[in-house]
């Protein structure tokens, strides 16, 4: 992202990984629009932001529901005028015994995680004009399973398709569509980790949120418009790690 004043929305912002996604273009002057569910950490996320001199706006809403999508982009079309970046990062992870998983277990993950890109990239695209961006964060879980994991490797695995039949239907509106798959990011206390944890990744560390958000950065500055539809695993590694037992 090259241009301050730009506007960017950010799902499942009230902590985490998402939460650094839109403090870093807050930092870079742009607009922030953060979407979450969590109403008491979304406020103070946003209120932290706006004590930094960021225009930011904090929207409590379920992504996986059409009525939220239309209305965020509402409220962005009657404030902003336009949208620039919007970055799916809402998702929510439930590993539940494969035998005991109820369909509406399975379908609340699908709704939060995989149904919410959909919406939100549909209904976003219609405030973007050329240059616009869209980045959705999936998993290296996609490519590489723990047991009782279906539903959530499902989802992941299905934002990663999904982006790149967005980035085909979007082409002629020259919208890009990228995915990050980011692996092991520790959201919690960094210092808690163990020096086994760190050596598990050929970069010698766990990943944190910034790492993802840079990524985005990088990813909606207008000069990498040669990268689209495309997936970038940001796992330190891991992925690549060859183990014999």
């Amino acid at each position: 992202m090259e241009k301050k004043e730009s506007v960017v929305l950010v799902t499942g912002a009230a902590n985490g990984i998402g939460r650094e996604i839109a403090k870093l273009y807050g930092e870079l002057g742009a607009n922030v629009i953060l979407v979450d569910q969590d109403r008491k950490d979304g406020e103070k996320a946003a209120a932290s932001l706006k004590e930094a001199g960021v225009n930011a706006v904090f929207i409590e809403g379920d992504v996986g529901e059409e009525a939220t999508a239309i209305h965020v982009m509402d409220l962005i079309r009657n404030q902003f005028g336009h949208l620039d970046i919007l970055v799916n990062n809402a998702g929510v992870s439930a590993f539940i015994p494969l035998l005991e998983m109820t369909t509406e277990q399975w379908d609340r993950v699908i709704h939060s995680n995989l149904r919410s890109v959909f919406l939100f990239a549909r209904e976003g695209a219609k405030l973007m004009g050329e240059n616009g961006c869209i980045i959705n964060i999936a998993s290296t879980r996609a490519f590489q399973s723990e047991p009782d994991s279906e539903a959530y490797a499902a989802t992941k695995g299905g934002i990663i398709a999904l982006t790149h039949a967005l980035s085909a239907s979007l082409a002629e509106r020259k919208i890009r569509v990228n995915a990050i798959s980011p692996g092991w990011i520790e959201t919690g206390d960094y210092d808690k980790l163990s020096t086994a944890d760190h050596q598990q990744h050929f970069s010698k560390r766990v990943g944190n949120p910034g790492d993802i958000a840079r990524l985005c950065l990088f990813l909606s500055d207008s000069r990498n418009d040669f990268i689209n539809g495309e997936n970038i695993i940001v796992d330190g590694g891991m992925t690549k790690k060859m183990i014999y037992e």
